[in-house]
């Protein structure tokens, strides 16, 4: 059986087989009575979405199957980021909370994520029960030669009257999590990416009395991640120049994480934001274990900076339910990504951009000091990641040439280096990172093994 569900749900070109209307309502109706069956009772779903096109017919979709046969009870939060729906999920006691975004994908994709109430997304087990009755469905489907056409505006509808009410509840428990934080006389510059937090991340951050200038809020379905957010940094450091602003923050079209730029327009990224988090937990005494969570991909800069301050480093393999998973296993505080994907399990099991950017601006103002003067100490080495097409993920070490040349790099690298092969979650590539002392030398390597896999794995 083909498996659908990657690290981070279900994702894939919107309208297309899993994304198209029938698979939607069959994902509902399978999550529904799973619930069913667990909870011996109707079970409650919230679902959220970002601002892509196919957003609303997808979530519409959904609610109808779980509506079907099971009667779960569904309610919507319209526009919503992925921690925001995670937030509702638990402080309105649903059953599970559905996210429809791709996160920093093209407007043309979208995706489903499940979570339950404690944050976690659904467990293993649950995804290919989903999938079981997915294809079951298709077979089903192809054995009666019958083709049906689903007319989702026939006597069924969302009720969207507490979107707002959701939104705000969402605001006013960010609010909350930071009562002592002032922001007045503090300019920032916030790139929305055209997704979930166009509307909300202005009106947080002016809670706090901040100086903001929003860009890239202004969604149209279609310009979600375009030239913008989290992927692209280039015009939000133009931006805080321009604006003469002490910070900027970029975030991806769900929301869920977090990129800066201090006031000289230098990027900021996951690691720098876990290199300055983690000593401002470790100051309050709230480090535990002096460790942090990361992944394969945090830079060995990171590493050998929080080596000088006694602060451990572990790592997992790319994905947040992995760093969440580690975290949870260690009682650690603080664990994330350098794509800026940052957990602070004590709040939320879920990352949170803008959760990130609060506690960001709480480290910055109890030192009364800039982001730039905060990233002291943590000096990242020259690191290169290419991304190869790739018509099937097979390991890499069963592949002779692949595994002779990884490991000619690694000799090449030595002390001084590291090199990660490893495969996309939610896409056919395959991913070659190099880290080392000398750029020009990492890309002429990278660049060698990429082709070679290219070659292999077409």
């Amino acid at each position: 059986m083909e498996k659908l569900f990657g690290t981070d749900g279900i994702r894939s070109e919107a309208g297309k087989f899993p994304l198209d209307d029938e698979t939607v309502e069959v994902i509902g109706k399978s999550l529904a009575r799973h619930f069913r069956e667990k909870l011996s009772r109707t079970p409650r779903f919230v679902t959220g979405r970002d601002t892509r096109e196919s957003g609303a017919q997808i979530e519409l979709a959904f609610h109808k199957g779980a509506a079907a046969t099971e009667k779960a009870h569904c309610e919507s939060a319209g526009i919503m980021t992925t921690p925001g729906v995670a937030f509702l999920t638990r402080k309105l006691d649903f059953d599970a909370g559905i996210v429809i975004s791709a996160s920093h994908n093209p407007f043309r994709d979208n995706g489903i994520k499940i979570f339950s109430p404690s944050g976690k997304k659904i467990d293993a087990a649950m995804e290919r029960e989903i999938e079981k009755d997915i294809f079951e469905s298709r077979k089903s489907k192809a054995q009666s030669q019958k083709s049906e056409v689903l007319d989702l505006n026939s006597n069924f509808e969302i009720d969207l009257s507490k979107t707002v009410e959701m939104q705000n509840r969402y605001l006013d428990y960010l609010s909350g999590e930071f009562k002592t934080l002032r922001l007045e006389n503090f300019k920032m510059v916030l790139d929305c990416a055209n997704g979930a937090a166009s509307e909300l991340a202005p009106k947080l951050f002016r809670k706090f009395g901040a100086q903001v200038t929003a860009v890239n809020n202004q969604p149209d379905g279609r310009n979600i991640n375009e030239n913008c957010g989290s992927l692209h940094l280039e015009n939000l450091q133009a931006k805080v120049l321009e604006e003469n602003a002490d910070f900027g923050v970029a975030f991806d079209g769900d929301a869920d994480r977090a990129l800066f730029v201090d006031e000289q327009g230098n990027l900021v990224d996951g690691d720098a934001t876990l290199w300055i988090m983690s000593q401002h937990l470790q100051a309050k005494g709230k480090l535990n274990n002096q460790t942090i969570v990361a992944t394969v991909m945090s830079n060995i800069g990171l590493e050998l900076a929080l080596a000088s301050k006694s602060i451990k480093l572990l790592r997992t393999p790319v994905g947040d339910k992995y760093v969440l998973q580690e975290l949870l296993n260690t009682n650690s505080s603080i664990g994330g990504e350098q794509s800026g994907h940052i957990i602070f399990p004590e709040r939320s099991l879920v990352g949170d951009g803008m959760m990130t950017t609060l506690f960001l601006l709480e480290a910055l103002r109890g030192k009364s000091k800039s982001l730039s003067e905060m990233t002291v100490g943590f000096t990242r080495f020259p690191q290169i990641l290419v991304n190869v097409k790739v018509g099937k993920k097979l390991p890499f070490e069963t592949i002779a040439e692949i595994a002779e040349a990884a490991k000619t790099v690694e000799n090449q690298l030595g002390q001084n280096g590291r090199l990660l092969l490893r495969y996309s979650g939610t896409e056919n590539l395959a991913r070659v990172m190099i880290e080392g002392k000398n750029q020009a030398q990492i890309e002429a390597q990278a660049n060698r093994l990429a082709e070679i896999i290219k070659t292999n794995l077409s």
